[in-house]
């Protein structure tokens, strides 16, 4: 019978976090880059809380204090980027990052 260990948490945490790099960085489209954001963050959180159930006991809340303040922190930075892409797409008509460069004064 296979037991889930803090390995298998951390493993899924590398996967999450490469699967949100390639995102943030083949994605041309403003939308999918905040996706992979998301995903990078998600990552962070499944190894915080793993790494804190796995641990020693003395030190049982950390790791969900840290994942609670990314999941804030998350939040704050979807509300914000969607404000900017907003303002971007009624500027430009378009969420394409590439098209960035014309905002330059």
């Amino acid at each position: 019978m296979l037991q889930i260990g803090l390995v298998h948490y951390l493993l899924l945490s590398v996967v999450l976090l490469g699967i949100g790099l390639l995102t943030v960085v083949l994605k041309r489209n403003a939308i999918g880059i905040l996706m992979g954001v998301e995903l990078i963050l998600n990552a962070a959180n499944i190894s915080f809380v793993a790494s804190n159930y796995f641990g020693p006991a003395n030190a049982r809340m950390d790791g969900y204090v840290f994942a609670l303040f990314v999941i804030i922190l998350a939040a704050a930075e979807a509300a914000v980027a969607l404000a900017i892409f907003l303002n971007f797409y009624n500027n430009i008509g378009s969420i394409d990052v590439e098209r960035a460069s014309t905002l330059q004064g």
